[in-house]
């Protein structure tokens, strides 16, 4: 166990206690850890489930918590990779060489329920109120109820995209759709939406996710409510519409990542930059503001080699500063050949390009940023709301068609690229989707001027001071942390 910090408030049981249990991806590590700082911030206590290996990746966000003196325990656990047909140290989503493994992960997550229920259960001084875990990790349902507390699922989605997802489940509305190209349309939805087969959550094609789906989805149903890193101002009518046909409380929180707008601890969410954060900093700080697009695609979306050439020379067309984010996989060499011949010479004075992670909010939160290119996972959504940008949207896979559609049609904020083909996540696919002239066309659209371009950017600046007056002491965000922090110190002072 590392103790990341500790906290001044009261000692004994009164002080709500949650356990953390994210799952081991970087796009849904990084919010839990905004979570806990939230939580801890105002004045819960918090175990942070996690592994070696993900914890070395943690050490920026452990070393931020305990400067701040914050009541964060880093809780390490032995990941048994090897015992699961994992290469030993295959602790992370992001590290599986093949989507057949992923069974394989989630079967080594599984096995961590009996250490984790040893280690709740030696907790005498500060047993846990509430665990918040993952949706994925359906197992933590059962450390839960033999406990005798709460468990509240996170699964990372927006509002929209939980009852679009709920619906598909209970209806089963896809058993019998076998062409991927047809269009459904979503009954009960408070609004009209039609999608294709392939573009809707519940279609990834990876070996062994349909048990998971199964057990994931039979404890969502027996879970006390759902964490959404979201807030009510941006989505009122679909927040409301899924606690209604659920029946659970949805408690909107977000947007998480604001917890670090007043602090210089951005650079520290998710993994080490490979680059020089100073360097970039500085190279923003010479822009002019709202000139340059960031183009960047999140933690485990490998794009093709063939695909980014074509983004890469659709940038270069459209004469934009930009900052971009590459990640390829395997198949970086390839990419990093073509950067070398030629194309980062061509684009030296307005392009910056950053190969693997990249700190994604301190760049989006620069002034010399305004667009944002997208692949419209739900954290990257709502950092570029934050952000008060624009968005050209770029979406892969799982919920990411149905986040576009809210950044698009609902709350109109952003342009599309022209998606038409889903990127199975782990799947060879070597056509390109989307040309360099729509890459160029789009940029041009929203980086340029005009009527439509300059109504797209207020939209974008109303619903980042929207989201900044949600976090604000007493926002609807700000009680409803403070909300779900008494509910489970109420709970647990009856218990004790």
């Amino acid at each position: 166990m590392t103790f990341a910090g500790s906290g001044d408030g009261e000692s004994g049981s009164e002080r709500a206690h949650f356990v953390l249990v994210p799952m081991m991806a970087q796009g849904h590590t990084i919010p839990m850890t905004d979570m806990a700082r939230l939580l801890a911030e105002h004045g819960a206590q918090v175990s942070f489930i996690t592994t070696p290996v993900n914890a070395a990746r943690l050490e920026g966000f452990a070393a931020d918590v305990k400067a701040a003196g914050l009541a964060v325990q880093l809780v390490e656990l032995h990941f048994p990779a090897a015992e699961f047909g994992l290469p030993d140290g295959c602790e992370n989503l992001d590290m599986i060489q093949s989507k057949n493994l992923f069974l394989n992960f989630m079967e080594t997550c599984a096995a961590l329920q009996e250490p984790l229920m040893a280690y709740l259960r030696e907790q005498q001084r500060s047993p846990p109120s509430c665990i918040i875990s993952d949706m994925m990790h359906w197992w933590t349902g059962d450390i839960a109820r033999e406990l005798g507390i709460p468990r509240l699922t996170f699964s990372g989605f927006c509002g929209f995209s939980s009852l679009v997802r709920y619906i598909i489940f209970h209806n089963n509305l896809l058993e019998h759709v076998t062409d991927d190209n047809e269009l459904i349309t979503i009954p009960g939805f408070p609004t009209l939406l039609e999608l294709t087969k392939a573009k809707l959550p519940g279609t990834l094609c990876v070996p062994g996710m349909e048990q998971i789906r199964e057990k994931m989805y039979e404890e969502e149903l027996r879970c006390d409510g759902e964490i959404t890193n979201s807030f009510k101002e941006l989505e009122t009518l679909y927040i409301e519409s899924y606690e209604q046909i659920a029946r659970k409380k949805v408690w909107t929180i977000g947007p998480m990542c604001l917890c670090h707008r007043n602090s210089n601890t951005t650079a520290a969410r998710g993994n080490k930059a490979p680059m020089d954060e100073a360097q970039c900093l500085q190279w923003l700080d010479s822009r002019k503001p709202g000139s340059v697009i960031f183009v960047s695609f999140g933690s485990l979306a490998c794009t093709t080699p063939q695909q980014i050439v074509e983004l890469g020379l659709g940038l270069e067309a459209s004469k934009k500063p930009f900052i971009w984010v590459i990640k390829a996989g395997p198949k970086f060499p390839e990419v990093e050949e073509w950067l070398a011949d030629g194309f980062e010479e061509r684009v030296k004075d307005r392009g910056m390009i950053i190969r693997g992670w990249a700190p994604q909010v301190m760049i989006l939160w620069h002034q010399a940023i305004g667009g944002f290119v997208t692949h419209c996972g739900w954290n990257s959504t709502i950092e570029g709301i934050c952000a008060g940008v624009p968005m050209i949207t770029w979406p892969h896979f799982a919920e990411q068609f149905l986040n576009e559609k809210l950044v698009v049609d609902v709350l109109k904020l952003g342009v599309e690229v022209g998606v038409q083909g889903v990127t199975q996540w782990g799947s060879e696919q070597q056509e390109v989707m989307v040309t360099r002239d729509a890459v160029e066309t789009a940029v041009n659209t929203l980086m340029g001027e005009g009527e439509a371009t300059e109504e797209l950017r207020m939209r974008a600046e109303d619903c980042a001071i929207k989201a900044r007056r949600a976090f604000d002491e007493e926002g609807s965000s700000y009680n409803n942390v403070r909300l779900l922090i008494q509910e489970m110190e109420n709970k647990t002072n009856a218990c004790g």
